[in-house]
């Protein structure tokens, strides 16, 4: 009797039906799955993906596609893609693509169209219709994050709207005197994050018939740029402004270690709002727009999932070439107020 005969009998089920529930392939209810992982692991039988590879044409492996691993965005971007794939029963292959022309030909050309991967998930990177067309051929299901990517499922949050609620927000609370210190103009990620969040912020301004002259500074999206950014930005108080829209929460913390470190009490003299909920935003007490990365890699293999297995379609799971716009959620903290007018200004 083999291995799979015994962990069926265990389990109380026939051996096709142990089969589906190891190998993830085919319905079996949750009690059944459990019943049978459960033998499994009584009589130590692991399931060879590669004998399941020659069978079934599949690797159950998932390549992803993605500019950095050591920023906070896409490190949470990871774990929900991650975490999502273990639990459908996946593996998962990285693949870092840099600014490198040939280095990126050589991931799709070769990494992804030769090697054994059943589908991929493109983080913050707008593939070319040629890419799109290749992996298609080969009949490898994609999905992007991060921007609309033309003819695939993808989803992302809107940039421009974002940006303009942070700028209301401030507007709001009486601020007129606004800067927006971001992602420099000219090194764009790809879907324009930078410009796109500078868009949102001058229509806020504009509809409001408000601005300064001087309204943007770039910055590196980590705390280091944002100290620094703020040192430039905020040592004269005659151009100071009274309300700054970061970029990101890395850049704002930055920016209020440097306010603190002149003297300039957060929010009585300057109001200071982000974007992303990082775990360190609640800490320093920073008003943000929220943006949930985990959740967005974990609705991306939720719309793989409906292209490699039929999976039924959710309110998350986009048809097959939408896109999903997802929302950000205002978290309203200590770093921004109502704007007071300096005592001399009052008399």
């Amino acid at each position: 009797m083999s291995i799979l005969a015994d962990v069926a009998r265990i389990a109380g089920v026939s051996k096709s039906t142990a089969s589906r529930a190891l190998s993830g392939r085919g319905y079996v209810s949750d009690d059944t799955r459990h019943r049978v992982e459960a033998a499994a692991a009584e009589l130590g039988y692991v399931v060879s993906t590669a004998a399941a590879s020659l069978v079934t044409g599949r690797t159950r492996n998932v390549g992803v596609v993605i500019p950095y691993i050591n920023r906070w965005y896409f490190g949470e971007v990871l774990e929900g893609i991650e975490s999502a794939l273990i639990r459908a029963g996946y593996d998962l292959t990285l693949y870092r693509l840099s600014t490198d022309i040939d280095l990126r030909r050589r991931v799709f050309d070769y990494f992804l169209v030769r090697k054994r991967v059943d589908a991929v998930i493109s983080v913050a990177i707008a593939l070319s219709q040629h890419e799109v067309q290749m992996l298609e051929a080969l009949g490898k299901p994609l999905v992007g994050i991060g921007g609309r990517i033309e003819g695939i499922p993808s989803l992302s949050i809107d940039d421009v709207e974002t940006a303009r609620l942070a700028t209301e927000h401030l507007l709001s609370l009486g601020h007129r005197r606004i800067m927006h210190i971001g992602g420099d103009q000219n090194e764009q990620m790809d879907f324009r994050v930078h410009s796109q969040r500078y868009v949102g912020f001058r229509r806020a301004l504009d509809a409001a018939g408000v601005g300064i002259e001087d309204d943007f500074r770039d910055a590196d999206f980590s705390i280091q740029g944002g100290y620094a950014a703020g040192l430039a930005v905020l040592g004269d108080p005659r151009t100071r402004p009274t309300a700054i829209f970061a970029g990101c929460d890395e850049i704002a913390i930055g920016i209020m270690t440097a306010a603190r470190q002149l003297g300039i009490a957060i929010p009585a003299e300057l109001s200071i709002i982000g974007v992303d909920g990082h775990p360190l935003a609640e800490m320093h007490g920073l008003t943000t727009l929220t943006q949930n990365p985990g959740d967005q890699g974990r609705r991306a293999v939720e719309m793989l999932l409906a292209q490699l297995e039929g999976a039924p379609a959710t309110e998350s799971v986009a048809a097959p070439t939408e896109h999903l716009v997802l929302p950000t959620t205002l978290t309203v903290r200590t770093s921004t107020a109502v704007r007071r007018e300096p005592a001399a200004a009052r008399v």
